[in-house]
Parts: structure tokens; sequence; C-alpha cells
């Protein structure tokens, strides 16, 4: 009876999850506390950093199963009327002797199914609609320059791409490592679900993980690339800008932007689709249920299913150092991009564009922006450089689609 006992001790140590507990878990589920850390004690992008970090610490608890994949169980029948109610009737005649199965799938883990929305691209474009419901144009439309400055702040996308190439990556891989420059993770996701499915835990990872980065990155750059006199500098106010203008803005866009990259429609689309249920003035219920309720769920599913794919045996590779390596460098180019185009625009209007705003074209909204404002004002108490920033700001969120686009319509 003892020896009974102590056997079935045994098992079930056997089969719980610290017997199965590898190194490799320990160190994800250490990284995970690292977010969470730095979520809930320095604030870095806590409504996406938090639920990445649980989803990834779920992960790797062993024998979680909460990425299974649905499982098809066969089981023999004496004869078909011992078919159970939830099996399909399968026959296969095996040495001229018919022998009966029944047939049933056994459900896959909980994140399993919320992953199908990354996979098939639907959370992306839905945060889109959200961000655009929260997005004020207005400071772009009254100063269109504002769009070179944004465009000028993708540049770390492209030259993260040639870098990671000249790595030895793939173009496909490439094309999803340099999209983490825009700042953007759900483009960096909905980019990479197409381009390398297979690095979609690293990417966004690091995509968010820079976005919340954002006040720590940035400032270095802006302060070495400028001198202090440009970061005194204080811009004039912005015109005012009328409803219609308001209204157009998004139809245009999408025409113009659908017409040259067709394959940026499902962000761009949708960006616009937000903003005219904002501008529009008619549909207050559905801008707010996009702004608040929508964007919540989706944000939730969103990264609690990517953190989860960032498990032990995809993620702790030297590949995956490499791509943060390169994510980090597309972030500081996209900086640097933007703050020297804004140095150009400085000198060539006689010191009446503040460059500061230029790092705002990463499209990282409104941190980005925020963080224009914060060290211009630290060098100038009288300056308020928000408003002016947004420009660039919300410039950069249709930068990025519109690089995504691209690079799914070549790579692709």
């Amino acid at each position: 009876m003892l020896e009974l006992f102590m056997q079935t001790i045994m098992d079930i140590a056997n089969a719980s999850g610290l017997a199965n507990m590898a190194w490799q878990n320990m160190v994800m589920i250490g990284i995970s506390f690292v977010l969470v850390y730095l979520a809930v004690a320095k604030g870095f992008e806590p409504l996406l950093l938090l639920p990445i970090a649980f989803g990834m610490f779920l992960a790797n608890l062993p024998m979680s199963g909460i990425f299974a994949e649905p499982d098809t169980v066969l089981r023999l029948l004496d004869s078909p009327e011992a078919l159970a109610s939830n099996e399909t009737l399968q026959t296969v005649i095996e040495n001229g002797k018919t022998l009966f199965y029944g047939v049933h799938t056994e459900n896959g883990g909980l994140v399993y199914y919320l992953y199908r929305g990354v996979k098939l691209g639907i959370y992306p474009p839905l945060i889109f609609m959200g961000v655009g419901a929260m997005c004020d144009f207005g400071p772009l439309i009254a100063n269109p320059k504002s769009f070179l400055l944004g465009a000028a702040a993708q540049l770390g996308i492209f030259i993260a791409f040639l870098g990671a190439l000249a790595l030895g990556f793939t173009p496909q891989e490439a094309g999803s490592i340099g999209i983490i420059g825009g700042a953007d993770g759900p483009t960096a996701i909905y980019t990479t679900t197409i381009l390398a499915p297979h690095l979609l835990s690293s990417i966004a990872v690091a995509a968010y993980s820079y976005m919340a980065l954002v006040p720590i990155i940035q400032p270095p750059i802006m302060k070495a690339f400028t001198t202090d006199r440009e970061r005194k500098v204080v811009m004039e106010q912005l015109r005012p800008v009328s409803k219609i203008e308001r209204v157009i803005f998004p139809i245009l866009v999408t025409l113009v932007v659908a017409l040259m990259v067709p394959d940026t429609i499902p962000l761009i689309g949708m960006l616009m689709l937000g903003n005219i249920f904002k501008e529009s003035g008619v549909t207050e219920r559905l801008s707010k249920t996009a702004q608040n309720e929508l964007m919540n769920i989706v944000t939730i599913f969103l990264a609690l299913s990517v953190g989860a794919t960032a498990r032990a045996e995809t993620f702790l590779t030297f590949k995956t150092l490499g791509i943060i390596a390169m994510g980090l460098a597309a972030f500081c180019f996209g900086t640097f991009g933007g703050v020297i185009f804004g140095k150009v625009m400085c000198r060539a209007t006689g010191y009446k564009v503040n460059p500061l705003i230029g790092s705002a074209g990463v499209s990282a909204v409104p941190m980005a922006a925020r963080v224009s404002q914060k060290v211009g004002q630290s060098y100038n108490p009288a300056n308020f450089l928000l408003m002016h920033a947004m420009g660039p700001n919300v410039a950069g969120v249709i930068g990025s689609a519109v690089a995504a686009g691209v690079l799914i319509s070549v790579l692709g």
C-alpha cells in the first residue's frame, strides 16, 4: 500500500509543471516580469506592455496549453452504432476488413483562438480605426509641410531594412524588421503576419518596447543633432481648420494612398474611417465606441495573443537578439531623420520651424509629440510645441502605413 501511495505521489510530481520547467522557460518568465515592472512601476505604455508581458508569462508556464492547437482524436468502434453524439464516423478498409472510427476534435487553447485575429490581419486595422477616432489631423491640415517631417522619420525603416539584409536576413524578414522603425505596433504586426509570421513575437515585443521607451530613446538624439538656438525657436500659432476641411481630409487621403499603394487600404482605410466618425459630428456614438470599448477589447486580445507567441523555443535565439538590435537602430534612425529634416526646414524658413518637432515624425501617437514639447520647454519655458508636433506625429502614422504597404507590395 505504501509502495502504491509513493508511486502515485511520484506520478503526480512528474506530471507537474515544476518537473517540466526548463531553464529557457525560467528566462522567459523573468523577461515577462521585467516587462511587468516597466509597465506598472515606470508607466511605460502599460496598456500594451502589461498584457503582452502577461501573455508571455502564461505561454511559458510548463504544460499551460494556452497556445495548444486543436487535436483530432480517433476512437476505434465495435460498430457504427457505437458512435458518440460529438463524433463523426470514419471508415477505413485494412486488409480487406472495414474498421469504424469515431472522430472528434479536442479544442485548442484560449490564446490559439484569440491569435486568429492577429494571423488573419483583423486586429491591427481595428486598432487603426480606434487611433483614427482619437487623432486630430487639424495641425497637419493647417501645416501640410508636416507631411515632409513624417516622411523623413521613415528613414529608419529603410536603413534597418538594408542593415537586416546585410546581416543575412531574407528580404521578407528584413522588411518586417525595418517596419519597427515606424514606431507603430499595429503596423509592425500587420506587416509581419504577411511577410514573416515566424518572427512575430520578436518583432512585436521589440516594436512595443521601443514605443514605450520613446521618452528615454529620443531626447539624447534630439539634443545631439540640434543647437541651443534651434531648440529655443518659438513657432507661430497654427491657423484654424474648418469642419469641411476635416471631413474632406480623410476621404482625400484614403483615395490618394489607395490609388498609389493598394496594399495599404486595410490600415489607412480603417484609420480614416475612425477619423471621419470623429470629425463628421453625426456619429458620436460610433466614434466613442471606436475610441473606447472596441479599442480596449481589441488591444487586450492583440497584446495578450502576441505576448503568448514569445515562447522560449522561438524567442531565445541569436536571430531574436539581431531583431532587437536592428529594431533599436531603426527607431534611432527614424528619430534622426525627422530631426535632421527639421533642421533643414528651420534654416530654410529663417528659424521659424523648431527642428525638435521632427522627432515626432515617428508614429508613436501622442507620446512622441509630448517628448518634443517636453524637450523644447526645458530650453524655453515659453515654448509650446505640442500642437505643432502633432502634425508630423499623425503624418508619421500615415507614413508608416504607406511604407508598410510598399514593403508588402514589393516583398509579399
